[in-house]
């Protein structure tokens, strides 16, 4: 586990430049737009606004899910899995887009895919406040449940860094790999309880859709935000998930310090 312990290292150890990467990587961005920064909030918005256009009014007819507005519910899971999706298909292609860049500068190589998810947090965060005040405006409140979602938040970091640091290793040494995620996350979001409500699944298949990690991600923010479920309560799935996320991250750590010297024969 030393090979664990010394990526941690260089992230901790690297806080500050990753803090301010992250900070000057979202600002160039949106330099050249007359909105700016704004549209890190409108493009989201936009998004959820087709998605509750087609599922919502479209399939559902505008019906609420277990009591629940229909687009409260959906935004609950869109919120977190665009940014999922952002960072995982941008970390991934991190290392290779920049190590011929990092190598030449004194800093880890390892710290590339973290800047992207920490960069990515400067919309997402902000977009779980709105959701939060639209559950408000239709009168909803978890109450005391809504403080698990700082867990789930520390959840959602770790094991985006593990598979990421996991990812940008591989698609830099074999490069077909960067598409076959780009296509895997597309699909992925029919396959997770965003716009399904999968407790109308046969229980077969909701077991099979448990087993992708990230459910438990998704439906930890339903459970934050709408109450009714603490994380604890199910220790199997908790377990799964954490041993799921230390086994990707010691892959990771791995493969990332095996290869990372010979990245840039891989350009």
């Amino acid at each position: 586990m030393n090979f664990v312990r010394q990526i941690l290292k260089e992230q901790i150890s690297h806080l500050n430049l990753i803090f301010r990467l992250s900070l000057y990587e979202e600002k160039g961005k949106y330099a050249m737009h007359y909105l700016g920064a704004l549209w890190q909030i409108l493009n989201p918005f936009i998004q959820i606004g087709v998605y509750w256009l087609i599922f919502g009014l479209g399939i559902r007819k505008g019906s609420p899910v277990e009591g629940t507005p229909f687009f409260l519910w959906l935004i609950i899971g869109l919120v977190p899995w665009l940014y999922i999706s952002r960072t995982i298909t941008q970390a991934s292609n991190s290392v290779y887009a920049k190590v011929n860049l990092v190598s030449k500068m004194n800093f880890p190589v390892s710290v590339l895919p973290t800047i992207n998810i920490v960069g990515n947090s400067i919309s997402f965060i902000p977009m779980i406040i709105l959701t939060l005040g639209i559950a408000l405006v239709y009168g909803i409140f978890s109450g005391i449940y809504l403080i698990q979602i700082l867990y789930y938040l520390v959840s959602l970091y770790v094991f985006l860094f593990a598979l990421t640091l996991l990812l940008s290793t591989l698609t830099t040494i074999i490069r077909d790999i960067q598409i076959i995620i780009q296509s895997i996350v597309r699909l992925m979001m029919y396959f997770l309880p965003i716009v399904w409500n999968v407790h109308n699944f046969p229980e077969w298949l909701v077991s099979i859709l448990k087993l992708n990690p990230l459910f438990y991600i998704i439906e930890g923010f339903r459970h934050s935000l709408l109450g009714g479920e603490w994380f604890y309560e199910d220790i199997p799935y908790t377990i799964y998930f954490w041993s799921i996320t230390i086994l990707i991250l010691t892959i990771g750590s791995y493969i990332h310090l095996k290869f990372r010297d010979r990245f840039v024969d891989y350009l």
